[in-house]
């Protein structure tokens, strides 16, 4: 909903139709109108970020990710704001994600947070440090993950863990793990602060102004006006921000010296704080990474079986018990990504839409040892070809080796829409499969 000041002009000649006191609705079905949802985003954030635009080809979607993703980050929950924005932060440098890691160290900063934490893991509470552990094998390794681990953080202790408070900063990894992997996979450029490239290279959906998508008529000037004015606000803001890190740095690294830092270096310094050039000093152990599930050694977790676990009949219940409603927003993300709609894709291999989608899905989480009795996997070879292969294992196990000419040259006849579907299958398919390995981890904890 949209609400016309009295001060809109529209100089292309035609006057928005404003009923004085009242909110002018958008016509059609408002959730799966893309510029809605663009124009929310626009409000409460005063920018459009790269992600948000990326899933603007898939409006349905985008409201129920929207949806899930302020609920994590912004409701009430068992974690306080700045950790769930620090927790963030560490999930996306596991990736080497800048675009991701640069918007929670903003966000983190703007909940309070303390800026000494973003010089690095040596410098936050014991507490959240312990999560490294299971940040860095969810990551990369989900099925190495015991109900030890769980143990470990949850025993009484001054830096223990709750129940509650383990499976909220789980669902945030899982969640920022699998964007990152989104975020690479569309070609989403890293951006430099917060005003910085977040654009795509393709237009968005319906490929409008924002304001002439929500009333139908001209855009307004005073609308680009005010964004442009939070625009500049945001970047004044950064700036502030880093100022303020940059003066604490200098008081605890510099005490003892007395001259200040050279200009140019204490620019590369100010970058190295807040996060955006030194990712390293966020994770331990940055070597681990994925190893194939189907060349484990012989004493490593056995293959997860979906008929003895599943997100249906035991991770729901179990998420959604120990925090509130958001077993409901996740499996809502789950449900909607199956039902998007995927005709042509499936129509160039010959076979229904549904049949196509579960190959992908069940090949993702193949390659982290979760199988379905039920399906036969030779169909993936045959329903999926090389190439396409190549790209979602990238995608999903090394998104951080994944580059923007990888999204082109994937299947050259996919439709844009089509190739952020697939990436969109990666990145619920991937978020499941390590909920599925620590919840089952929790709950053998909790019989145990």
């Amino acid at each position: 909903m949209i609400v016309c000041p009295q001060s809109m002009e529209h100089p292309r000649g035609s006057r928005c139709q404003r009923l004085p006191g009242q909110v002018v609705k958008m016509s059609g079905s408002e959730p799966e109108r893309p510029q809605f949802l663009f124009v929310k985003a626009l409000a409460s954030r005063g920018r459009l970020e790269a992600v948000t635009q990326q899933m603007g080809y898939h409006p349905r979607y985008l409201d129920s990710f929207l949806k899930t993703q302020h609920y994590l980050l912004h409701m009430d929950g068992p974690l306080p704001f700045d950790c769930r924005h620090y927790i963030a932060i560490m999930a996306a440098a596991r990736h080497q994600c800048r675009y991701l890691v640069n918007l929670h160290v903003l966000q983190f900063l703007r909940a309070g947070g303390d800026p000494q934490w973003l010089r690095g893991l040596d410098f936050i509470p014991p507490k959240l440090r312990n999560l490294n552990e299971i940040n860095k094998i969810l990551a990369h390794r989900p099925w190495l993950i015991t109900k030890e681990h769980i143990e470990k953080l949850l025993k009484i202790s001054e830096w223990s863990w709750s129940l509650a408070e383990l499976v909220h900063a789980v669902v945030l990894l899982a969640h920022c793990h699998a964007l990152a992997s989104f975020v690479f996979g569309c070609g989403c450029e890293q951006e430099e602060g917060l005003g910085g490239r977040g654009s795509l290279k393709a237009s968005p959906p319906g490929n409008q102004c924002f304001c002439e998508a929500a009333t139908g008529n001209g855009c307004s000037q005073e609308l680009l006006r005010i964004n442009r004015k939070r625009s500049l606000d945001s970047c004044m803001e950064l700036d502030s921000l880093r100022e303020r890190i940059q003066r604490i740095h200098v008081e605890t690294e510099g005490r003892e010296e007395t001259r200040l830092l050279p200009p140019d270096r204490e620019e590369d310094t100010i970058g190295e704080v807040t996060g955006a050039a030194n990712l390293a000093c966020y994770m331990q152990d940055p070597d681990f990474g994925y190893q194939d599930f189907a060349r484990r050694d012989e004493d490593q977790t056995q293959v997860f079986r979906v008929q003895d676990y599943s997100w249906e009949d035991h991770g729901f219940s179990l998420v959604n018990r120990l925090y509130s409603d958001i077993g409901h927003l996740l499996d809502e993300k789950f449900r909607m990504v199956g039902g998007l709609q995927s005709s042509a894709m499936a129509k160039r291999q010959g076979c229904e839409p549904s049949v196509f989608k579960r190959g992908i899905w069940n090949y993702i989480h193949c390659m982290f040892g979760i199988r379905y009795d039920d399906y036969d996997y030779a169909e993936v070879n045959h329903l999926l070809e090389r190439m396409l292969k190549v790209y979602i294992k990238t995608v999903t196990c090394y998104p951080e080796k994944t580059n923007p000419e990888m999204f082109d040259r994937f299947w050259k006849q996919f439709k844009h829409s089509e190739k952020v579907h697939v990436n969109l299958l990666i990145l619920e398919a991937r978020m499941q499969a390590e909920l599925l390995y620590a919840l089952q981890a929790i709950t053998q904890y909790m019989v145990s």
